[in-house]
This record gives structure tokens, C-alpha cells and sequence, in this order.
């Protein structure tokens, strides 16, 4: 190789490593929030508080979805006393009303008026009834799931709390905590739970 060639190189490889320094030395993250910011416009109900990031999601964003266990384990208790059960102790709606919640995608936009109920959307990400031609994989199947676990009172509890706040049982859960969040209300979630665990539901046929 000759001496300009050698240069060249030299100059090139600089050139290349400066790039990336620069580019590690960037705080994308900071970047992308005040895009947000400059962006986004408050709404009817779409705040701008729907795209802060709270102190949770924090921990599951700094740490690639991997926190340390210990520090996991005391926020999922957090997150677990946080959820509201029904005063009266039913757990279990209607799972035909389920059914049709489940399929729905609809609420929480600008154009959804204050304290109508939306959609859980679950066939976005699980299969449920087998008749349903397109569904998610990216949540596991829940076919069967009543009839593989039985409705005793404590699945009960334990369904009707997963769909309230799923980071109550895994912190860095993609599921949206629906109840937390005010997406669906008391009766949603009690239907969705029939849907899961009534044995005449079509999921546990």
C-alpha cells in the first residue's frame, strides 16, 4: 500500500470512528421526547400525560425489560396491592358481553367522550374462541383457559387482577394495565373474566 493510500485509510477509519463517538454521545432518548413534546397536542381525553414515561415503565426501559429480580419483586407487590377488586365480591360477568369487549379495539381517543367504556382489544394479541379467523401471538393462546384451570374464587382473583394490572405479575409485561389505566371499568373486566373462565364461553369449548 502506498504512503496516500495508507493516509487515505488513516483519514477514513478517523472519520468513521468520530461518526459513531458522535453518534454515541447522542441522548436519543432525550431527542425523542422533546420530538414528542413539539409534536403532540392534548385533545378531548388524550392528555399529554398518556405519553410520559412514569417511574415504572422507567425501570423496565432502562434495564432492557431485564431490572434486577429483587427490585422487580417489590414493585409487582406494589402494583398488585394497587388493584381494586369489586366491593361486592363478584368477580364473574356476562362472557357474551366479554366476548364482544374482547373484540373491540374502540376507546381512550380524542374523540371518546369522559367515562364511556372501551375495548380490551384481546384478540390483538391471544387467541380465545377458535372460531376467530385473526388473532395476535404476540400474548400467549387462552384458548381453554377456564377449562385447563378451573373457576375457582382464587382464578378468579387472579384473572380479574391480571387484566387490571398485568405488571402486577410481571413488571415488564407489554399487556396494558387496563383497570390502572381507566381503558375499561369494573363490568368490562368482570365480563372478560366470564369470558376466560364461564365453561359455557366458547374459549373453553
Amino acid at each position: 500500500m502506498t504512503i496516500e493510500r495508507k493516509i487515505t485509510a488513516a483519514l477514513l477509519a478517523g472519520a468513521v470512528f468520530a461518526t459513531v463517538a458522535q453518534a454515541e454521545d447522542r441522548n436519543y432518548r432525550a431527542e425523542a421526547i422533546a420530538m414528542i413534546k413539539k409534536d403532540f397536542r392534548s385533545r378531548g381525553i388524550a392528555g399529554y400525560e398518556r405519553v410520559q414515561e412514569d417511574g415504572l415503565q422507567a425501570v423496565c426501559n432502562r434495564s432492557g425489560n431485564r431490572p434486577p429480580e429483587a427490585i422487580a419483586k417489590q414493585l409487582e407487590q406494589d402494583q398488585l396491592a394497587s388493584v381494586k377488586l369489586p366491593a361486592d365480591g363478584k368477580l364473574m360477568g356476562d362472557w357474551k358481553s366479554g366476548e364482544k369487549i374482547a373484540q373491540s379495539g374502540r376507546g381512550m381517543t380524542w374523540a371518546d367522550k369522559p367515562g364511556i367504556p372501551g375495548g380490551g382489544n384481546c384478540y390483538n394479541c391471544h387467541q380465545l374462541d377458535p372460531k376467530e379467523k385473526s388473532f395476535g401471538t404476540i400474548g400467549p393462546s387462552l384458548y381453554q383457559f377456564g377449562k385447563l384451570r378451573g373457576n375457582t374464587p382464587e382464578t378468579q382473583k387472579y384473572v380479574y387482577s391480571k387484566i387490571y394490572n398485568a405488571k402486577a405479575f410481571n413488571l415488564c409485561s407489554e399487556m396494558p394495565r387496563f383497570g390502572h389505566s381507566g381503558a375499561i371499568g369494573e363490568k368490562e373486566i368482570r365480563d372478560l373474566v366470564a369470558l376466560l373462565l364461564d365453561p359455557a364461553s366458547p374459549v373453553n369449548k
